[in-house]
C-alpha cells in the first residue's frame, strides 16, 4: 500500500480500505495486527475502557508491540474496581498507559450542568461528548496517531453488527482485529494466557463504564440496556470522526 510511517491521502485511504478488508478477513487476529503494523501509518495505539474482557485486546497488542501506547479515557467516574484493575492490568502486562481527560473536572462540571446522565438523551450525549469524545479525540492529535487499534466486537451489540475489521478517515486509519470474534472466543484467549476478567465480571456485568450509568444484567432488560440507562449503547467513542486531514 504504502511505507510504514507515511501517512496516504484521501484516494490511497479509500483504496485500502476496499483492498483491507478482504484481505484481513480470512486471517487470525494475530495476523491482522501483524499486518496492520507493518502496513498502516505509524503512529499507532491502542485504546482500552478496562472493561469486561480487555485483557484480550491488550495483550494481543503488546506481544505484537510492546509499549505500544494504550489510550484510556478517564471520565473520574469510573467504578473504584476499575481503578483498581487499570493498576492491575498496567503492572501484569507492562502496558505504557496514556490517560486523559476532559479539561474540566467531574465536580466542576456537576456544579455547572448538574448530574447530565440523569437529563434525557440530550443530557447523556452533553456528557459523553464532554468526557469521552473530545478527550479522545485530543489523544490522537496529542499522539499523532496514524492507525487506532480498538478491540470492539460485532456481537457486543446491535450498533456493532456491521463493523467493519479495518476503517479510515482522511490518512487515520482504525482496525478492530477481533471485531468477528465470540464470547467463547474471548473466553478461550483469557483462559490460554492466564488473563483476568474485570472483577465486576462476576456480579453481573457484562458491559462496564461509568458507575453512574453501568448496571447489571439482572437490573436491565437486555445487555444492551446495562449502560446509559437504555436510552443508548454507545458512548460515541467508536462513532466518532477520527479521522486528520490528508
Amino acid at each position: 500500500m504504502h511505507e510504514p510511517g507515511e501517512s496516504p491521502g484521501p484516494n490511497a485511504a479509500t483504496a485500502a480500505i476496499a483492498s483491507g478488508e478482504s484481505t484481513l478477513e480470512p486471517m487470525t487476529a494475530d495476523e491482522r495486527v501483524a499486518w496492520a503494523l507493518e502496513t498502516l501509518p505509524g503512529n499507532h495505539v491502542v485504546s482500552s475502557s478496562f472493561g469486561a474482557q480487555a485483557a484480550v485486546m491488550l495483550h494481543l497488542m503488546q506481544r505484537h508491540k510492546p509499549g505500544i501506547p494504550v489510550v484510556l479515557i478517564d471520565t473520574g467516574y469510573l467504578f473504584a474496581e476499575t481503578y483498581r484493575f487499570i493498576d492491575r492490568l498496567t503492572e501484569q502486562l507492562d502496558l505504557n498507559l496514556k490517560v486523559f481527560s476532559a479539561g474540566v473536572s467531574a465536580a466542576w462540571q456537576e456544579a455547572r450542568h448538574g448530574r447530565r446522565w440523569e437529563q434525557g438523551l440530550e443530557g447523556v450525549e452533553a456528557y459523553n461528548q464532554e468526557n469521552k469524545v473530545g478527550p479522545m479525540q485530543q489523544a490522537l492529535d496529542t499522539l499523532e496517531v496514524g492507525t487506532w487499534f480498538a478491540g470492539i466486537r460485532r456481537s457486543q451489540a446491535s450498533t456493532r453488527r456491521d463493523r467493519s475489521l479495518i476503517e479510515a478517515q482522511g490518512s487515520r486509519f482504525k482496525v478492530h482485529p477481533i471485531a468477528d470474534w465470540s464470547d467463547r472466543d474471548v473466553h478461550r484467549y483469557l483462559v490460554r494466557h492466564d488473563l483476568p476478567y474485570h472483577p465486576l465480571w462476576h456480579q453481573g456485568y457484562v458491559s462496564i463504564g461509568d458507575v453512574h450509568t453501568t448496571k447489571t444484567i439482572h437490573e436491565a432488560a437486555s445487555s444492551e440496556a446495562t449502560r446509559f440507562n437504555g436510552l443508548r449503547r454507545e458512548c460515541g467513542l467508536h462513532e466518532m470522526n477520527f479521522g486528520q486531514a490528508g
